[in-house]
């Protein structure tokens, strides 16, 4: 997926919510995530920041989550 066709993204929250994890949970998995692993930070006023997704990013956490439980076994 090129990144420059993007039509949407997702913030942190409806993610965690959507993937039935914590918003602490993918931000800790995302943190080491790149803008190219789909990925971005959005600013608002002042100091107000979040994290969104690409669905190329939702895909690439959804792996991410599966790795993690697979070493927490």
């Amino acid at each position: 997926m090129h990144l420059n066709k993007l039509h949407y993204v997702k913030t942190i929250d409806r993610v965690a919510a959507e993937l039935g994890e914590t918003v602490d949970r993918i931000f800790d998995l995302a943190i080491d995530m790149e803008p190219e692993d789909g990925v971005i930070w959005v600013y608002g006023p002042g100091d107000d920041s979040m994290i969104a997704f690409s669905p190329f990013g939702i895909g690439n956490l959804r792996e991410l989550i599966e790795m993690d439980r697979g070493h927490a076994c």
